[in-house]
Formats: structure tokens, C-alpha cells, sequence
């Protein structure tokens, strides 16, 4: 393949219930004993039955410059399920830490890349909340975990770094095998706020157990917000940016798609900037059935009488299991 990048454009509760798949319990990290920061309300800490079932979103605001905008209150905020408006329960604004897995494409077509997105890494786990926890999924055609057997999770730099050169690049590309691993990966982590990256060409030409369609159901099933960066040579017939943007669209996060190869490094920083900007805001849908039907999500925020620009995840799945996402699920 030759050399060069793609263009852009293609971009506190004390007990928990088993709910539907999405539908998490008020976790600790999100509700516990003490009062939320910066919120409206000065009535005594959220609580929530053992039978209530919260959606929680993270929310990205940005101003018409797109900066972010970190000085909110709760009464800035609407929340709209299928069009109908949602009351808000829940509502913190401050940087928690995150369970955080990087999904690095290791398939012949990154022979060339996998330094800058080492350097990637580690830029981000120095940008990152110390209290973080991270893991790395490696994958061709075959699917590994990166940290030694030993280690599980980490915000050790030089960890990340070695995680992701274990092997030499080689072989095709099990993009949906390696997101479905990823995605159940974050479930071990004791943090409540689930994140992941995938670096990658978008395309797929060898997994064996999961289809983009399952993929995109255990992302919807999931509280896990995605980001993507698509690095890719712009004659390489397997890249799909297409499906980068869809996971990343659908789950609040961002796909990016770099002219260059050093701006892998300002991406990855840019990310860990986003993570720690979020919203965390919770609402009990006036809809309760478990009927497995996918629900869509608006959340508008305006201060001063101007409209901003929110990103969250524009949908659940209300399933009829417990969760894939959050602690509470078995």
C-alpha cells in the first residue's frame, strides 16, 4: 500500500436492580452519599429504589467555536427519549475516572503506524485522570489482550507502550471481533464510566464471531462511549470509515480521520480532554416497558438564550436482561 492518510469528511444508591440493557442502576461512582458537584439542586443526595431504572448519558457541550462549556447546571439541560420529555434524576459535573480500553488494529496495513500510535497512547495516559484504569485489545485476524496475564488494567505509560508492540504488524483485520472483546473487557473494570478507543481502518476481512450488526447491538446494549480514529492509506481497498463514524455517532463519542499520521498524537490528547469535560446526567424514562425496542435520545443544553451543541449517545436498547454495561450486571 502506498503511503499517505485519509482526507476528513468521513467523521448514590445503596442497592442495585438487574435492568433492562442500558437502563443502569444509579451507580456509586455516579450517586453516592455525597451531593453531586455544581448541581442545581440543594435538596438531600439522589436515591433511587432497587426497582427504578436510570439511563445514564455522558454529554459532551460545546460552544459554536467548539470549546467546551463546563459551567452548566442541571436547569440547562433537556433530555428527550423518543420525543417525549424526560425528567432529570441524576446530574454531576466533574471529572470522574474511567475504565478505558485502547482496540489497536495490528493487521499488515499498520506496519507503518503502530509507533505514532504508541507515542498515542502514552500522550494519552499522561492527559488522562490518574485514577484511570486502561487495557489493550490487539488484533489482526486473530484477537489478544496486550497487558501481561498479570495485569489487567493500568496507567502505567511504559505498560500501555509495551501492550501494544508485542508483536510485529501482519496479517487481516478482525475489526468486530476485537470491538466485541473490547466492549465485554470493560465489564471487569470497577470504574462506572466506560470509554473506548479504536484505532483503525474501519474495514473487516476476518472475523469469525461477530458481524457489524451484532457489534453495533452490544455498543447500543452497552454504557461504553466510543471514540474512533481512522488511519488508513486512501487506496487501501478494506478501509470502511463509514462504520468508524456509526460506532462512534451512535455511542456519543467521535471519529476522527487525520490528513497526517503526527496528528494521531493531538487526537488521542484531544480525547482525553473530552472524557474529562463530560456530563454525567441520569433519567428515569417515563417509558418502563422491557420490550427489547431500541429508543432514541435527544439532549438539548442553552445558557443564556444560546443554543450549544451536545453529544451523547443517541440511543438505547430497553432489553429484557441485565445490563452488558455497569456493575450491577451478573
Amino acid at each position: 500500500m502506498r503511503k499517505g492518510l485519509s482526507r476528513p469528511g468521513e467523521r448514590g444508591v445503596a442497592k442495585r436492580a438487574a435492568l433492562p440493557v442500558l437502563l443502569l442502576s444509579a451507580l456509586t461512582g455516579y450517586a453516592g452519599p455525597q451531593a453531586p458537584a455544581r448541581q442545581d439542586r440543594d435538596a438531600e443526595p439522589f436515591r433511587i429504589s432497587v426497582d427504578v431504572a436510570l439511563v445514564v448519558l455522558q454529554a459532551t457541550v460545546t460552544d459554536r467555536r467548539g470549546g467546551f462549556v463546563s459551567n452548566l447546571g442541571e436547569s440547562n439541560f433537556g433530555v428527550y427519549e423518543n420525543g417525549v420529555a424526560q425528567s432529570i434524576r441524576l446530574f454531576r459535573n466533574e471529572d470522574v475516572p474511567v475504565t478505558v480500553g485502547l482496540v489497536v488494529d495490528e493487521s499488515s496495513s499498520m506496519q507503518s503506524k503502530l509507533e505514532e500510535v504508541s507515542a498515542a497512547a502514552r500522550s494519552f495516559a499522561r492527559s488522562s485522570n490518574p485514577n484511570d484504569e486502561m487495557f489493550v485489545v490487539n488484533f489482526n485476524e486473530k484477537v489478544r489482550l496486550g497487558l501481561p496475564e498479570a495485569i489487567r488494567f493500568t496507567h502505567n505509560t511504559v505498560e500501555l507502550v509495551n501492550a501494544i508492540n508485542t508483536v510485529p504488524a501482519g496479517g487481516q483485520t478482525a475489526l468486530y471481533d476485537a470491538i466485541a472483546k473490547a466492549l465485554g473487557e470493560l465489564q471487569a473494570g470497577s470504574r462506572d464510566k466506560k470509554v473506548l478507543i479504536v484505532v483503525s481502518d474501519g474495514g473487516d476481512n476476518a472475523s469469525k464471531h461477530n458481524s457489524l450488526a451484532r457489534v453495533m447491538t452490544l455498543a447500543e446494549e452497552s454504557s461504553a462511549v466510543i471514540y474512533t480514529i481512522g488511519v488508513f492509506d486512501q487506496d487501501d481497498e478494506d478501509r470502511n470509515p463509514a462504520v468508524l463514524k456509526r460506532l462512534a455517532q451512535s455511542t456519543g463519542g467521535e471519529a476522527f480521520f487525520p490528513r497526517q499520521l503526527s496528528e494521531v498524537v493531538p487526537i488521542c490528547e484531544g480525547i482525553a480532554q473530552d472524557i474529562r469535560h463530560q456530563y454525567t446526567i441520569g433519567y428515569v424514562p417515563t417509558n418502563m416497558a422491557r420490550d427489547g425496542a431500541y429508543r432514541g435520545i435527544r439532549v438539548r443544553a442553552e445558557a443564556q438564550g444560546h443554543k450549544l451543541s451536545v453529544r451523547t449517545r443517541t440511543g438505547y436498547i430497553a432489553g429484557n436482561e441485565a445490563p452488558a454495561g455497569g456493575k450491577g450486571a451478573k
